[in-house]
């Protein structure tokens, strides 16, 4: 087998976002990054290229430093959803990025949705 395991991650990744980036019609994007350590999320303007709200575990007024657990992505949902609202989105895209929906990536969308994000 040719492919190694970054290789299909990769793979995965760019079918996924440009499935997204194709039916995006200037709707936000909603970015997941998790590590081993720590679990990150960006709302994105893909049209202008800009971050519009972000939230991470490596925040420290969130108390999260260091977590990467289900308890620590529901957090980091509710927050991206309330840093969404005062940035005035309401609607995005999910963007799992290459990761496989459940556990934690189903974890911080489920808390976004909750939050009132609609995706």
């Amino acid at each position: 087998m040719a492919n190694n395991k970054r290789q299909l991650f990769l793979k995965r990744r760019l079918r996924v976002r440009n499935k997204i980036k194709a039916m995006a019609n200037g709707r936000a994007r909603l970015s997941v990054h998790r590590s081993s350590k720590n679990i990150s999320v960006q709302l994105i303007d893909d049209v202008n290229g800009v971050t519009l709200a972000a939230a991470s575990t490596l925040e420290k007024d969130l108390g999260l430093m260091g977590k990467n657990n289900v308890e620590a992505a529901s957090k980091i949902g509710a927050a991206i959803a309330e840093r969404a609202k005062k940035a005035g989105i309401e609607e995005c895209y999910f963007d799992r990025g290459g990761f496989l929906f459940h556990g934690k990536i189903k974890a911080l969308a489920e808390a976004a949705r909750e939050g009132g994000l609609k995706f």
